[in-house]
């Protein structure tokens, strides 16, 4: 038995000393040293021999299990320092190369008429607001003289939530007046981008899903020309000195006088093509004076104060900025379009 122990000791730790890896040392582990290992069908003779010999080689079939399990975890360490250092080679960064450059993305081009917008303003001493895309109906219709019964209330017209709910997918920003009159000390200016839902058939310039620019002006001695001279500015500073608008008499519930403002259209020059229907022109903006019943629902007496307001079709204009001439290609995120801008 002493010279099988000896055998089993010079075998595991020869292998032990040229293995590669820990799968291979695993191996050798029970190999020798598992449940069904060469040492552990030694040891299961000891019952054969004399009790003067059993004690010897007990001490000496322990001494083989430590000398085994001593190389092994030195054999275990060698390979995991081989190991990270492999990896750390393989790894290694060469600062010295040129990095990447990551390509960068752009502003969307509806965008890019937006901040140009917010600039043009913020230069005339508005203040920029946001309000949400779920608003009450008191807001969105009532509080803007638009009653029970008005069309643009039909369920056919607009997302409410259930057919008897007053919370609704507003189909304007012009409730952002509302909310601007009852949080803002007088004199207000404010103008409030944001989305805005309607159930409009999809065309050139249609879409159920769109952006406007809210506008508010209300202070003492505030006319129409003021309006009119605003809005033509604001034109001529998107699209140019020279603009050519067309204001129009309109009617609107929250507004009295009203009109509707179109630009010029960008694809045809006035003559009349596909993306302005045949008319020559683009309606941009509904607008007028804030109406006295409006001005009275938010707590401001129409007597001391007047005010205007407005509401621009946000695609419209970023269509007109750079000629476009389908509104669905600014919502398709077609990166050959996009990538024009």
């Amino acid at each position: 038995m002493r010279e099988k122990l000896q055998k089993i000791r010079e075998e595991a730790l020869c292998a032990l000393t040229g293995a590669k890896g820990a799968a291979e040392l695993e191996e050798l582990r029970v190999k020798y040293l598992g449940k069904k290992g060469e040492l552990t069908a030694i040891l299961k003779q000891m019952g054969g021999l004399s009790a003067e010999e059993r004690p010897k080689m007990g001490a000496l079939a322990n001494e083989v299990r430590s000398a085994i399990e001593e190389s092994l975890a030195e054999a275990k360490e060698a390979a995991q320092r081989l190991a990270l250092e492999a990896k750390l080679e393989a790894e290694a960064l060469d600062v010295t190369i040129p990095g990447e450059k990551p390509e960068l993305g752009h502003k969307h081009p509806m965008y890019i008429a937006l901040d140009e917008m917010k600039d043009i303003f913020i230069g005339m001493g508005f203040e920029v607001l946001e309000g949400p895309e779920i608003e009450e109906s008191v807001y969105n219709f009532d509080r803007l003289n638009t009653d029970e019964g008005h069309p643009a209330r039909d369920w056919g017209d607009t997302f409410y939530f259930t057919e008897d709910s007053t919370l609704l997918l507003r189909t304007q920003t012009s409730g952002m007046q509302v909310h601007a009159m009852e949080t803002h000390e007088l004199p207000i200016r404010i103008v409030a981008p944001g989305r805005v839902f309607r159930k409009d058939e999809v065309d050139a310039t249609h879409s159920p899903m769109f952006h406007q620019i809210e506008g508010l002006v209300i202070d003492k001695g505030v006319t129409m020309a003021d309006l009119k001279g605003t809005l033509n500015t604001v034109i001529e500073g998107l699209y140019g000195k020279g603009t050519k608008t067309r204001f129009r008499p309109h009617h609107f519930p929250f507004t009295e006088p009203s009109c509707e403002v179109d630009v010029q259209c960008h694809e045809c020059g006035g003559v009349g093509c596909r993306v302005c229907k045949g008319e020559g022109w683009i309606e941009l903006l509904g607008a007028g004076m804030v109406h006295p019943k409006v001005l009275k629902m938010s707590g401001i007496d129409p007597e001391v104060y007047s005010g205007w307001a407005f509401g621009f079709g946000l695609e419209r204009l970023a269509m007109r900025r750079f000629n476009i001439s389908d509104m669905r290609l600014i919502f398709e995120n077609d990166v050959r379009f996009l990538k024009q801008f």
